[in-house]
């Protein structure tokens, strides 16, 4: 709701002039108590402002029926009031309602602004401001006395905030072709206005029609001497110097790109580069290409206060034309005035795109930063240009919450009314939260999916093939953001790339220099060049996107395939005996974060490689709960599999992980597990095999491994069949002396089944459990301590364990 005077009289909800409804007389009345919406105008004031000097008989009267046909056309929610000082208009906020009041409002704050130093603020108020302009103001109500006075009022307001906005447009990097454009009519209002005659010839000096600007100058000069018979003022001259010297375009800049779209997101990483901008006099936003470094770094220039410059080396193709870039931002003719310009100024200048220039553009950059002091620079790149003093801001992936707004916003632009989706984190999580790549999916919303586009991240090179069709080349697809940054690499880089594509969710540098053969000068050129990042635990990393680009590079038959395989069968292996002894904790701590390496080298591996993997594996993935997540390639390595009674108890074991309980290879399994002879290799089997497919008579006679945790868990099994406490206790004290957990608590549980007081052997082994965190055991004791303390009659104790059951199983996808 807005009610517009500057202008012809509009009513909220009518696209034009309020009309003839109640007469000029009531439209008079309404303009001039909206001029004062909110506060009481009295009569008096009313009827000299109505009827001028000579009120005509009876005109108390007469502004009551005015009053009374005004109420009739007034939109709902809008009043007339009468009160014992006058008459009030009540409307919802008349800051915002009236367009007299907001522009008021407005050029005062932007007045404030500028004075603060903040001209891209002020000039964003008032631009607003003056957009609140549609002609002349109180145009169809003029004949009212009070009309002529206020309307000569608010054009000088307006011509002030008009001088005020060009002022802070060419501090703040205004266009100076709009400058000129806008200037065009206040010039014809007030052609002896002597401010306002200097902001148009520095936009004209600005927009390079210096010839216009110095005759401009001549113009108001001549006009001043015939008509005032005055010299310009000495600011106007000063204004015509700088024109003669060629400065007026040095202070007028191009504005910084004005961004599309809403920013999403990197609210930390924003304040934490706008802390480093005022501390530091060289920044560096580094990260792969699409992680929205130049987005964030105009998003904090736009926001500082000051002369801010942005240079864009991305349309440079050669390092020599990197000082020509920098020359053209600063509207300096040639590089040897570029020191000059920036002598003595405070700029901040934002040089984007350095990683193909990074050499000339350090150069450079360190030769200014030392000959202004006032300079600061704010760079983007790939690289870090690797000077001392620079300070530098690694840019990754979005948030998960970012990420998921940002396709929300983005695809809500294509798809109206789309709100989300149950697979958006999913397809988010699988792009890297790299913005680009969500924006690019979300664009695809056209003519996909959501779900399409989360199942074809396979080929998300052919899937986000399709951009903005007027962004740079390289940041029109997927493919061509990562093809930028591998051809700036070198040939030994590109191949070290191509290997660590072998490498799922991270990996050691130790892992690394195995399976690649690369030392770590050679890693961290990788990582410098933002192809690979360090992770807080110093685990070496590729984004998914960069990971999948670059194994399409990996030649066939290269050895790091096999490389890895071997590499991670043989932590697997080393690792086994590891999880039955004290340092338990920390193998599982080391096997989860190589959990995806562990799996992708079940596909990479000859079948009987995979076969003694999963034998290795298989008390991992069964203490921390993962038999769901690795069925599928344990199942894809069964159908590759020639089962050998050599190999019987890997391939039962094979079995299991794939959650087969019945059919051929069940009955395989079975046949080789009942006609072994020699003792079992992984002490896991007898174990698991009973506990999923069942106890059954041809394996009494298995022989366990002749090892101490072995001997525990055969006493842990004799002592469930015959309920024998003794044989419990003798289990308890072997695990308890192996330091190892799982076997401790599964003893503990099992001799509170015979204790007369459960409760504090259950809370042990309910403390061991959740150290492992293993969350079926987990559930189960809860459930188990519930019963008993339900049986003791301490039902908020119960409720309270059955409580924690279901949030852990739920939490686990387990049955609740």
């Amino acid at each position: 709701m807005i009610f517009r005077l500057l202008g012809p009289l509009t009513l909220p909800g009518t696209a034009g002039p309020a009309g003839p409804a109640g007469g000029p007389k009531v439209r008079a009345l309404l303009a001039r108590l909206l001029l004062d919406a909110g506060r009481t105008v009295p009569v008096e004031r009313l009827v000299d402002g109505l009827y001028g000097d000579e009120p005509p008989a009876g005109v108390q009267g007469a502004l009551q029926a005015q009053v009374s046909r005004l109420r009739r056309i007034l939109p709902a929610g809008v009043a007339v009031e009468f009160t014992p000082g006058g008459y009030r208009l009540v409307v919802g906020d008349p800051a915002t309602d009236v367009d007299v009041l907001r522009f008021e409002a407005l050029a005062r704050d932007g007045a404030r602004a500028a004075g603060a130093g903040d001209p891209a603020r002020a000039a964003a108020l008032l631009r607003e401001a003056l957009g609140l302009w549609r002609g002349p103001a109180l145009a169809d109500v003029r004949e009212a006395p009070f009309a002529a006075g206020q309307a000569a009022r608010l054009d000088a307001l307006r011509l002030n905030a008009v001088e005020e906005w060009a002022a802070a447009e060419l501090t703040a990097g205004g266009d100076p072709a709009v400058l000129v454009r806008e200037l065009e009519w206040a010039v014809r209002e007030q052609p002896l206005r002597e401010r306002l005659r200097g902001l148009q010839m520095r936009a004209l000096g600005a927009a390079g029609r210096q010839a216009e600007a110095l005759a401009a100058y001549e113009g108001v000069r001549a006009a001043l001497a015939e008509e005032l018979g005055a010299d310009p003022s000495p600011e106007l001259s000063a204004v015509h110097l700088e024109l003669l010297r060629g400065e007026a375009a040095a202070r007028a800049f191009p504005p910084l790109p004005a961004p599309l779209t809403d920013f999403v997101g990197r609210g930390r990483e924003r304040e934490r580069l706008a802390s480093l901008v005022a501390a530091a006099r060289l920044v560096t936003l580094v990260g792969p290409g699409g992680a929205g470094k130049t987005r964030l770094a105009l998003e904090v220039g736009a926001g500082l206060p000051g002369e801010v410059r942005f240079v864009d080396l991305g349309a440079v193709s050669a390092s020599t034309e990197v000082v020509e870039a920098f020359a053209a931002a600063l509207g300096v003719r040639g590089a040897a005035r570029l020191e000059a310009a920036l002598a003595g100024r405070p700029v901040l200048l934002i040089v984007d795109n350095c990683e193909h220039v990074v050499g000339e553009t350090a150069f450079l950059v360190r030769r200014l930063l030392a000959a202004c002091p006032g300079l600061r620079v704010l760079t983007t790149s790939r690289e870090a240009l690797g000077i001392t003093g620079e300070s530098l801001l690694p840019l990754g992936a979005l948030a998960p919450e970012a990420a998921e707004e940002l396709f929300v916003r983005r695809a809500a632009a294509v798809r109206p009314g789309f709100t989300g989706h149950a697979r958006v984190a999913e397809l988010c999580a699988g792009l890297d939260g790299l913005p680009l790549a969500v924006e690019l999916a979300a664009a695809r919303l056209r003519t996909l999916s959501v779900e399409e586009l989360a199942d074809g991240l396979g080929e998300r090179f052919e899937l986000l093939s399709r951009g903005d069709r007027t962004a740079p080349e390289r940041h029109r697809t997927l493919r061509a953001v990562v093809e930028w940054s591998w051809s700036l690499l070198e040939p030994g880089e590109r191949e070290l790339a191509a290997r660590l594509s072998v490498f799922r969710g991270g990996a050691t540098a130790e892992a690394v220099a195995d399976v690649c053969g690369a030392g770590t000068g050679a890693l961290a050129s990788l990582v410098e060049k933002s192809l690979v990042e360090v992770r807080d635990d110093g685990r070496y990393r590729m984004l998914e996107t960069i990971r999948a680009y670059a194994a399409e590079q990996l030649p066939d038959g290269d050895p790091a395939v096999a490389a890895h395989s071997a590499y991670y069968r043989a932590l697997a292996e080393k690792a086994d005996p590891e999880l039955r002894g004290p340092a338990q904790l920390e193998w599982l701590t080391l096997l989860d974060a190589e959990d995806a390496n562990l799996r992708a080298a079940l596909r990479h591996g000859t079948p009987e490689e995979g076969l003694r993997l999963v034998s290795a594996l298989a008390p991992y993935w069964w203490l921390r709960g993962l038999r769901g997540r690795v069925a599928s390639p344990v199942a894809e390595l069964l159908d590759r599999v020639e089962p050998s009674a050599e190999l019987g108890e890997e391939y039962a074991l094979c079995v299991l992980a794939a959650g087969l309980r019945e059919g051929e290879h069940v009955d395989r399994a079975r046949r080789f597990l009942a006609t072994r002879t020699t003792p079992l290799r992984q002490p896991y089997t007898a174990f698991l095999w009973s506990t999923s497919v069942g106890p059954l008579d041809p394996l009494e006679g298995l022989r366990l491994a002749d090892d101490p945790w072995s001997h525990s868990l055969a006493l842990v099994g004799r002592a469930h069949l015959t309920s024998s406490e003794p044989l419990f206790t003798r289990a308890l004290a072997g695990f308890r002396a192996l330091g190892e957990r799982w076997g401790t608590a599964t003893a503990l549980e099992g001799l509170a089944g015979l204790s007369a007081d459960p409760l504090p052997l259950l809370a042990e082994a309910l403390t061991l459990f959740e150290q492992l965190g293993v969350a079926e055991d987990i559930v189960d004791l809860l459930r188990r301590r519930a019963s008993v303390h339900e049986a003791s009659g301490n039902d908020a104790a119960a409720a309270a364990d059955l409580a924690r059951a279901t949030a852990t199983a739920r939490q686990a996808g387990l049955p609740t």
